[in-house]
């Protein structure tokens, strides 16, 4: 079963900070209910200008910025932030889907990507990941310890046990990890891993998969009995032995 995602609240205690800034009012709407429905604070902006000025206002703590604007585009209002010094972690939605696009969205300094059409539940995990791993959220209400049989993965400060012995992961490797650990006894596909873990497609490239998938065997299941499952055909899944 999927463990049940943490509350997520600033260091201080108080409600985390989300700035949606899309020209399409009815998505704007979706995205805040969505978001409140965590508790979190949202204000939301309609084009490229009033949202740099909301963003000086509101302080958000994270920022859903669509590309396609009318009057400044996402990509400038990025640029405008980060030349203000503002380090807001921002997640890129648009219509835009080309792997081209994806990763100028990304080198311009964004930290993630999501294309229409999408769900609300995939936005506000990716997200909450945005947050806590700038630091900006903390879990409370519950243990940021996921468990299979004797391996754990603290997703606060990034440890890895197996059999009480630490296991060093790249960050790469962490999150695959984490994606299988929310999802054991669930088989999760190539193209699922590739989306949810790199964030945006190889153009096929599925082998960056079973190599990553290798290096994690080698680190986690060498001289144990294996967690980590091949469903020939199908993708992968981590389980405990029976």
């Amino acid at each position: 079963m999927t463990n049940p995602a943490p509350a997520l609240l600033r260091p201080d205690g108080s409600n985390l900070r989300v700035l949606v800034v899309d020209d399409e009012q009815m998505l704007t709407d979706l995205l805040s209910m969505a978001l409140r429905m965590e508790g979190w604070d949202v204000r939301t902006a309609g084009s490229g200008f009033e949202a740099l000025q909301t963003a000086r206002d509101f302080e958000p703590d994270a920022m859903v910025l669509d590309i396609m604007m009318p009057d400044l585009d996402g990509m400038a209002v990025l640029q405008r932030l980060r030349q203000s010094g503002d380090d807001v972690p921002v997640l890129f939605l648009t219509a835009k889907d080309a792997v081209t696009d994806r990763v100028a969205g990304l080198t311009a300094g964004g930290d993630d990507y999501v294309t229409k059409p999408f769900s609300l539940e995939e936005v506000v995990a990716r997200l909450r990941g945005l947050m806590r791993r700038a630091g900006t959220a903390h879990a409370t209400g519950a243990e940021p310890i996921l468990r299979v049989a004797d391996l754990s993965l603290n997703e606060d400060s990034h440890e890895v046990e197996r059999a009480g012995t630490e296991i060093e992961l790249t960050a790469t490797e962490f999150e695959l990890l984490r994606y299988l650990m929310r999802n054991q006894r669930r088989v999760v596909s190539k193209a699922q891993i590739l989306d949810r873990v790199w964030n945006y497609d190889f153009g096929g490239r599925s082998s960056v998969v079973e190599l990553y998938i290798s290096y994690l065997r080698k680190k986690i299941d060498a001289g144990h009995e294996p967690l980590i499952h091949t469903v020939r055909g199908v993708g992968y899944m981590i389980k405990a032995p029976q």
